[in-house]
């Protein structure tokens, strides 16, 4: 699949935490790697504070406990490449609030979503705004301790040429968990537990497939499976 390399883009990622936290640092370094080519806007969105279980296996330190985790790395890394600071420190649970963010706001803009949520409730919502766009790029990562998959939907010209994630995992709509913000924390307490190796894995992937969209222009893998503990990847290439 064949992507222009010149048109603005604008990427949202949903969710910085376990995968989403290892993927903005390159990811704003491949936007500075393009300044000069084409202009991307980045908008961070989690309304999860840093708490000391992250330290664990997401991309923070001590120093950024009790702080917003949009916030701090939209900071770190803005500061670091000179890339605009734009982040939201709230939880994105609506239709709307979701479709206006990722709205052009040029004309040829390319909006992408990085979902790189931890509840299905998110990606039925994902789902739902995916079908209701004309054109967006979905990308969404999810793992449990030590597998998982990513796989990248497109909207274009209000036509779906690659299908999203429910549509392989449709269990994810009929599941009835709760939006992040609704959780207990005997809730958070019995969550799938993840390993350090499997978010940096699915990270990885997500980068690849934004590279090969926006520094080489072409997207040659639609969804891929994988396992951090036996390293394997197993791709699903795109038919021409």
């Amino acid at each position: 699949m064949i992507f222009s390399k010149k048109y603005p883009v604008r990427i949202l990622v949903l969710g910085v935490g376990g995968t989403g936290g290892h993927v903005v640092p390159n990811l704003y370094r491949l936007a500075y790697s393009l300044k000069d080519i084409r202009p991307i806007d980045i908008i961070l969105a989690d309304g999860d504070m840093v708490e000391k279980k992250n330290l664990l296996r997401q991309n923070f330190v001590e120093a950024d406990l009790d702080q917003k985790k949009a916030a701090v790395l939209a900071h770190r890394y803005s500061s670091a490449f000179g890339v605009p600071i734009n982040y939201i420190p709230d939880f994105i649970e609506s239709d709307e609030k979701l479709a206006e963010l990722l709205k052009p706001t040029q004309e040829s803009e390319i909006p992408i979503l990085l979902g790189c949520v931890d509840n299905n409730r998110s990606r039925q919502m994902c789902h739902r705004v995916f079908h209701a766009l004309d054109n967006l790029v979905y990308i969404d990562s999810g793992n449990g301790e030590f597998t998982g998959q990513v796989v990248c939907g497109v909207r274009k010209n209000g036509k779906t040429r690659l299908k999203p994630v429910c549509h392989y995992y449709p269990e994810m709509l009929s599941d009835t968990d709760k939006f992040k913000n609704e959780e207990s924390c005997s809730d958070a307490i019995v969550a799938s537990p993840q390993n350090i190796m499997a978010n940096v894995m699915a990270a990885a992937i997500i980068l690849s497939y934004l590279n090969g969209i926006l520094a080489l222009g072409r997207l040659d893998t639609h969804r891929i499976t994988f396992s951090s503990q036996s390293i394997h990847v197993k791709p699903v290439f795109i038919k021409k």
